[in-house]
């Protein structure tokens, strides 16, 4: 047994076997029907208490694969007797309700040792504690290894360096991964189909390997199915009923790069390292999301953080400072509950797949915990919908803000969430402005999806920037068709979906905009827009020489009084900003209020030049 090397185990004895008494051990293992095929039992008689038929079938009926395991094996038994001159019999009571509960104080032990020594029977078993007690009270024992470790496993002689997955099935030719993510082929390993057997024995090599071989683990275990943890391999195991046919499929990195090899910009590098806390790794399967976020957890370790994993199965390839945890009791929720208190600076969850895994993540990255997820996903705004639904929707800027999309091996695409209100594009009016999840382009910054809710929908909309749809240009024909009547000449743009600008003749704008913006405001009211006035021609007249000042609620331009009447065009350096009368007494005066007056503030403020000309 690993980490027992100081317990001298019983000796076994060369007296042929006449009479024996197998433990739940030794059936499970298969070494007693390794003695009868090897003709150490010829003539003997096996004695299988029921008590050990009864853990066995309890076992099978609480899906254990143990149990399914050593009914096999009796029968196997069975079909061996019967050519090799072996008696078997069964004898003895099948356990009680209270055994079952005492079976972990070695109860049941403790009954297969007195049917022992009760049938003068050898004892045989491949449980250490089992032989050592029954030895100590002077009864005869058989004891073997229950696993003999073996240089290498027949499944790993099947895995070549560049294998990235094997896929056996029983009455198949055997196929093979191999090549790295994104540039793999599928081929053949033979040109022979597996059978059963071959599969049967390694599937027992794998179980034994399990239970006995260090950092591996069988991590999930039920009636047809079970995933086994073998260093660095994963292995899904399915059989009937679950699946059609005896099939395992083993899985493993076949690369483990740093986050320098991924050559990303400097630019998303700072934000890894300092700003992002709710980064998303999205992908399709076998695109290398795993590695990248294996990548992901040494970097932040490098950087002196604490850094944890939830996963299942537990196959990241991180060092050993990085603690790695499966679901507590089947919950992830559990395990996050111990991770609370534990308190890491960030989390590894690879992969976040139920509703309630994306409710996990949400809630430890609301707490403060930088959270690194893995989901899949065929294209990048993807990973967001895939949230949608699961957490309101205002909270997934805050949960999630940076979405990494790995592809063939490498960063694809980078996307950053955030969070305004306004009014979404495609919509005018101004009462129809909401809470909007803007994706935008992490190196470019432009804009790519909308996501806001309509009705009771939430929808994920692709932006529009740069693209004049139909709603803009009908939105540009109604503008055109209100100022015919003062300018047929007059251009007008739809720069977006709540603004426009025009254009007018230079004599016109006053007339447009109207006194104190009273037209302007009412051609932006019955269309739902923001309206620029635009001089066509960008100089007006002569610049002329005024000075500024404040009148209360207003900033005040002073002009010479002979120019009262005059038409001036005011620019802020070569930025053109509006047209005015100059009034009676040779002033124009604007409300610090407004947006022009914010402007001139500014502008002031700045001692940037403020131009006039007549």
């Amino acid at each position: 047994m690993k980490g027992r090397s100081y317990v001298k185990k019983p000796t076994n004895t060369e007296k042929k076997l006449v009479r024996v008494v197998p433990d739940t051990s030794s059936v499970i293992h298969g070494k007693l029907t390794q003695l009868a095929e090897n003709g150490e039992l010829d003539g003997a008689e096996v004695i299988i208490p029921e008590i050990v038929m009864g853990e066995l079938q309890g076992q099978a009926s609480h899906g254990k694969e143990t149990g399914f395991l050593g009914l096999e094996e009796i029968k196997k038994l069975r079909e061996i007797a019967e050519k090799r001159n072996i008696k078997v019999s069964f004898v003895g009571e099948r356990p009680s309700y209270d055994d079952i509960m005492l079976a972990k104080s070695g109860r049941i032990d403790a009954l297969i040792q007195d049917e022992a020594k009760k049938q003068r029977a050898t004892l045989l078993t491949c449980d250490l504690p089992q032989a050592l007690a029954a030895e100590a009270e002077g009864a005869e024992v058989r004891y073997h290894e229950s696993y003999e470790r073996a240089k290498k496993t027949k499944l790993e002689d099947l895995l070549t360096p560049d294998t990235m997955s094997l896929h056996l099935k029983e009455g198949t030719i055997p196929m093979a991964k191999r090549g790295k993510p994104g540039a793999f082929k599928l081929v053949k390993i033979r040109d022979t189909v597996m059978t059963t057997e071959e599969l049967e024995s390694l599937e027992k090599e794998i179980m034994d390997s399990a239970r006995y071989e260090e950092e591996s683990f069988m991590e999930f275990g039920e009636r047809g199915a079970s995933v086994v943890q073998l260093r660095n391999i994963r292995i899904a195991i399915a059989r009937p009923p679950f699946s059609d046919g005896l099939e395992i499929t083993a899985v493993r990195p076949i690369a483990k790069l740093t986050l320098d090899e991924y050559k990303l910009s400097d630019k998303l590098k700072e934000r890894l390292s300092g700003q992002a806390e709710g980064i998303l790794i999205a992908g399709p399967p076998g695109s290398g999301k795993s590695t990248f976020a294996a990548s992901m957890a040494e970097f932040y370790l490098a950087q002196g953080n604490v850094v944890k994993t939830m996963e299942s199965p537990r196959d990241l390839q991180v060092p050993p400072e990085i603690t790695q945890f499966a679901p507590l009791g089947g919950s992830f929720a559990k395990t996050a509950d111990i991770l609370l208190l534990v308190r890491p600076d960030y989390t590894v969850f690879d992969e976040i797949r139920k509703t309630s895994d994306f409710g996990v993540f949400a809630d430890m990255r609301m707490a403060g915990i930088g959270m690194i997820g893995v989901v899949h996903a065929t294209q990048p705004i993807d990973a967001v919908q895939r949230f949608i639904g699961r957490i309101e929707l205002g909270i997934i800027p805050h949960v999630v803000d940076t979405i990494v999309f790995i592809k063939a091996g490498r960063v694809d695409k980078v996307y950053r969430l955030a969070l305004t209100v306004r009014v979404p594009q495609g919509m005018m009016e101004a009462d129809l402005a909401r809470p909007i999840v803007e994706v935008m382009d992490f190196e470019t910054g432009k804009m790519e999806y909308e996501i806001y809710t309509y009705g009771e929908q939430t929808v994920v909309i692709p932006a529009l920037e740069g693209k004049k749809t139909g709603v803009r240009k009908l939105a540009e024909d109604q503008i055109r068709d209100a100022i015919r009547r003062f300018d047929s000449r007059a251009t007008v743009e739809v720069v977006s979906d709540n603004k426009a600008i025009i254009k007018v003749a230079n004599d016109v704008m006053p007339i447009i905009i109207g006194k104190e913006g009273k037209n302007i405001r009412k051609l932006e009211e019955e269309l739902g827009l923001s309206i620029d006035v635009e001089p066509q021609v960008g100089n007006l007249g002569k610049e002329v020489q005024f000075e500024t000042g404040e009148k209360g609620a207003s900033i005040a331009l002073f002009f010479n009084k002979h120019m009262s009447g005059s038409q001036a065009s005011i620019y802020i350096e070569k930025e053109y900003l509006f047209t005015a009368t100059v009034g009676r007494k040779g002033d124009i005066r604007v409300g610090k209020d407004s947006d022009i007056g914010h402007q001139l503030i500014r502008a002031l403020a700045g001692k940037r030049e403020i131009k006039a000309f007549v």
